[in-house]
């Protein structure tokens, strides 16, 4: 009886067993089925509990990883789903709903988000391979060798998604701010205006055209370039602080002042660029003689970054203005007030006023001596030229005050500045009968009217 009873346990137990295979065959892929459609349905909470109640069981159900992955990136956690990307990418089967090129899509644009470019480009790379003929890959490898500084194997991938589809207006653009950036810029041209005629809206190719039709001197095809590309909001600051400049370069610096004050109160105060948009903000004061405004500004810049450009000397410069409010008035004071001082300055160096005018940057006076040694000698006239300029006076002004003297048949000359004199300057006035008053001498005579 014992070998019959042990015979019928036998065959029992492989009976069970058969049974459990056979009811895990039927339904763990009904369970699986049920996993999927809760995804579709975007019940992501109730599809990652069934998900992971499963693997508890078959650990190795890759189908399932996926599915939880795509449940957690539904549900927001994207690590947790790249966690389970990771493990099928380790197994490396596809079969069933887990589709190789949905999955490498999926976690290659993980890969993206977790700043994991090397890891992307693979997947991308795997894509390539397995779909040839699909220009979007070709873009997404383009960009990662862009991003690596890769630049040759960037262009070969943008041309190839080009060819591929000659309307992928995102290529096109990649393609052309590669060329702006290597100076190419009629091939840069060619792409960036393709990108625009497959994407009105692709706003970044604007900006680079905007770039470089400044750079062309062509401000006014600029200023509409960047009004444009503002729309889109990773650049909206960068191109307010374009047009900025753009109205600095043809002195219009009352909407300059604008753009600028746009700029910087739509910036979080961070970034090169508010240190640039404070700085040329600071440079439109000045022209504008409201000194304390760009004082305001230099000093924000120079308390972020204190090498700034030039920051450091423009305070040292005018330094002077919170202890001297004779040169502050100097250098502030309106037309009229400024003529006015200028008269004034005139007559403390003993000499009559014949005639004013305004000149670049400054004013004009022709003076005679008001007495002489020797009676009856001639008086003869000295044409002086006050300027109010933050930089040095170049050979250039000093050339033109003596052809100024020549068309005027006066012998003598004078430039008077709140700022000092290049070498050049001092150089050419040293042969000819041109004196330079620089800042120093300036605010002595200042202190005697």
């Amino acid at each position: 009886m014992a070998p019959v009873f042990l015979i019928i346990i036998i065959v029992g137990s492989a009976a069970a067993v058969t049974l459990i295979f056979i009811l895990r065959s039927v339904l763990a892929p009904r369970k699986v089925a049920g996993i999927h459609d809760l995804y579709k349905q975007g019940k992501y909470s109730a599809a990652i509990k069934q998900a992971k109640q499963l693997l508890t069981n078959e650990p190795r159900n890759y189908e399932v990883h996926y599915l939880l992955g795509l449940s957690y990136l539904g549900d927001g956690k994207s690590e947790l789903a790249l966690m389970e990307m990771k493990k099928i990418n380790e197994f490396g089967d596809f079969s069933g709903i887990l589709k190789e090129v949905d999955f490498r899509k999926t976690i290659a644009g993980l890969y993206n988000d977790f700043n994991q470019p090397e890891e992307a480009l693979k997947e991308y790379l795997l894509l390539i391979r397995l779909e040839p003929d699909e220009p979007e890959w070709f873009y997404q490898a383009g960009s990662l060798f862009e991003y690596r500084n890769k630049t040759d194997s960037a262009v070969q991938h943008f041309k190839k998604a080009i060819e591929l589809n000659p309307q992928h207006t995102d290529a096109h653009f990649k393609l052309g701010s590669i060329y702006y950036r290597n100076k190419r810029h009629g091939e840069a041209k060619t792409e960036l205006d393709l990108a625009l005629r497959y994407n009105p809206e692709n706003h970044k190719a604007n900006f680079f055209i905007g770039k470089m039709l400044k750079d062309k001197k062509d401000f006014a095809g600029a200023l509409n370039a960047f009004e444009k590309s503002q729309r889109d909001p990773e650049l909206k600051i960068k191109s307010l602080l374009e047009r900025g400049i753009c109205y600095i370069n043809v002195k219009n610096y009352d909407r300059a002042i604008t753009e600028l004050e746009r700029t910087i109160a739509n910036s979080d105060n961070h970034g090169q660029e508010i240190l640039f948009a404070r700085y040329f903000l600071a440079h439109c004061y000045e022209q504008r003689r409201d000194i304390d405004k760009a004082i305001e500004q230099w000093e924000l810049v120079y308390a972020k970054k204190p090498t700034f450009k030039d920051v450091g000397e423009k305070l040292s410069q005018y330094q002077d203005l919170r202890t001297d409010d004779m040169m502050k008035d100097y250098l502030t004071a309106g037309r009229n007030e400024f003529i006015e001082i200028c008269k004034k300055l005139t007559i403390a160096m003993n000499m009559s006023i014949r005639d004013t005018s305004e000149v670049q940057n400054g004013c004009q006076v022709i003076a005679v001596d008001s007495e002489t040694k020797w009676r009856g000698a001639k008086k003869l006239p000295l044409m002086i030229w006050y300027l109010r300029v933050p930089e040095l006076v170049q050979e250039a002004q000093t050339r033109a005050i003596h052809e100024a003297m020549k068309k005027a048949s006066v012998s003598r000359g004078m430039i008077v500045t709140s700022s000092g004199f290049s070498r050049k300057a001092r150089e050419f006035s040293e042969s000819r009968p041109v004196n330079l008053i620089s800042k120093e001498k300036l605010q002595a005579m200042l202190k005697k009217i």
